[in-house]
């Protein structure tokens, strides 16, 4: 394999002659031999989005000339488009800060920005990734602005794949509006409900937490690029962090700002913990809804199976026939894995110290990993499951009409301790709870009809 020789403030070091990333970068791939885990590609575009808008704010202040500047805007360019992905090999868990993956994006740049020029890979006496491509940045003002950025941009996509599992849900809420069945509290028996009702629930439910999430990431609005190394813009103007800023909406489609306080977005990362936050509850919400979704679905034959899930796959290597809830299987797993997300990212930025947190590479990867796949599963979970779910009517309304829970209604008219009276009686004979009524006198038959009458239990009295 053909090398070149490179060097840095600690040596010499060969590198494939044909990859775009330079010493910096090997000395990564060597260090942390870790994970095998590479950074989301929101995150990476970010970075480029970055890179650029400082090539462009650099290049109206003068600072960096016009061949330059355009041979970076371009490489950025093509690294938003997707391309020399497989150039950033840098493992998640790294050095501090994130100093690899961020000099790892440099040297990529820098070599294809030469190459784009007509100059050889390696030729940093031309254009170098440290003097150019980094001028007037920091790692410490770069990457928790890329965090922000590639997140950003996955909260605007989950948020279209959630709104349309929302959508799903309301939709069934409104198909089986009149489908009576039992409610269910205690996992004992309870009154009546319509499968409707329980599946608005469901839908508010997960617009509730979609609400949240998107309030909280307006506060990864605010940037910290400018302050370069500790917070006090060392090495730049204030007119350059303006143009940035400009650049940075242009380029990104986002309405982003300038932090109003440079340091505090330095030093912490609560911000980010916040979203995670956020994502948590929603995780809590999905584990809440494929619990009931399997318990609803349960049986065929010795469960509750109210409603029917759509078949994805066979269920068993040893039971013909078998076909198991997957998709709710599946949405339980991805909210775990959320959960898991969240608290790494919790310890990370508790692990901070004065000037910066250090600990950001973690951040990046569980933040984006948990948006990534929140979003991913609420399409499948709305093609494969919601939208395909079916209800059994007639088992639903046998359940309405034989459970307990119906003895509610008898308050207002018998009182509580002759209806528990009832359903005890009930029990241990195994007559129904109406024939029971009957049979002591409490009420008449026409007035059981109205009373226990299903459909009017799933709704209050207009008066």
């Amino acid at each position: 394999m053909k090398t070149r020789l490179e060097k840095d403030s600690l040596g010499t070091k060969t590198v494939p002659a044909d990859v775009y990333y330079g010493v910096e970068t090997a000395r990564a791939i060597e260090n942390y031999p870790i994970s095998g885990l590479r950074f989301h590609p929101a995150f990476i575009g970010a970075l480029a989005v970055i890179k650029k808008s400082c090539a462009l704010a650099n290049m109206r202040l003068k600072r960096l000339d016009g061949k330059r500047g355009r041979a970076i805007v371009r490489a950025c360019d093509e690294i938003m488009e997707g391309k020399l992905k497989d150039q950033f090999i840098t493992d998640v868990l790294q050095s501090g800060a994130g100093v690899s993956a961020h000099m790892n994006a440099n040297e990529v740049i820098t070599n294809r920005a030469l190459e784009l020029m007509g100059k050889k890979k390696g030729d940093y006496e031309f254009l170098h990734s440290h003097d150019h491509v980094n001028m007037g940045q920091s790692t410490n003002d770069v990457i928790p602005t890329a965090i922000r950025l590639g997140a950003l941009s996955l909260v605007a996509e989950f948020k279209l794949s959630s709104q349309a599992l929302e959508k799903a849900f309301a939709g069934k809420a409104a198909e089986f509006k009149a489908v009576v069945k039992a409610g269910r509290t205690h996992m004992q028996d309870a009154a009546p409900i319509t499968l409707g009702q329980e599946f608005s629930g469901y839908a508010r439910q997960l617009e509730k937490a979609r609400e949240r999430i998107l309030a909280l990431s307006e506060n990864l609005r605010e940037l910290g690029i400018g302050g370069s190394a500790v917070g006090t813009g060392l090495n730049t103007t204030l007119e350059y962090r303006k143009q940035v800023i400009r650049f940075l909406r242009e380029q990104s489609g986002l309405p982003v700002k300038s932090a109003k306080n440079l340091f505090e977005v330095m030093q912490s990362d609560a911000d980010m913990a916040g979203l995670s936050g956020g994502l948590r509850n929603y995780a809590l919400v999905l584990i809440q809804i494929s619990n009931d979704l399997r318990l609803l679905s349960s049986g065929p034959k010795t469960g509750f199976a109210e409603i029917v899930l759509p078949a994805r796959q066979p269920g068993s290597s040893i039971m013909p026939g078998k076909v198991n809830p997957v998709m709710a299987e599946v949405t339980a797993q991805v909210a775990f894995q959320v959960l898991g997300n969240d608290q790494a990212i919790a310890f990370a930025v508790n692990g901070g110290q004065l000037e910066l947190n250090v600990m950001r590479p973690v951040i990046a990867h569980n933040l984006m990993q948990s948006l990534e796949i929140l979003k991913n599963l609420c399409r499948v979970l709305r093609l494969y499951c919601i939208e395909g779910i079916t209800a059994d009517k007639g088992r639903c309304l046998h359940y309405a009409e034989t459970s307990y829970g119906i003895a509610a209604a008898l308050n207002p008219y018998i009182g509580y301790s002759k209806g528990a009276e009832c359903v005890k009686e009930s029990v241990k004979s195994g007559k129904t709870l109406r024939q029971v009524v009957l049979d002591k006198g409490y009420l008449g038959a026409q007035e059981l009809d109205r009373i226990l009458s299903p459909s009017n239990l799933t709704r209050p009295k207009i008066k």
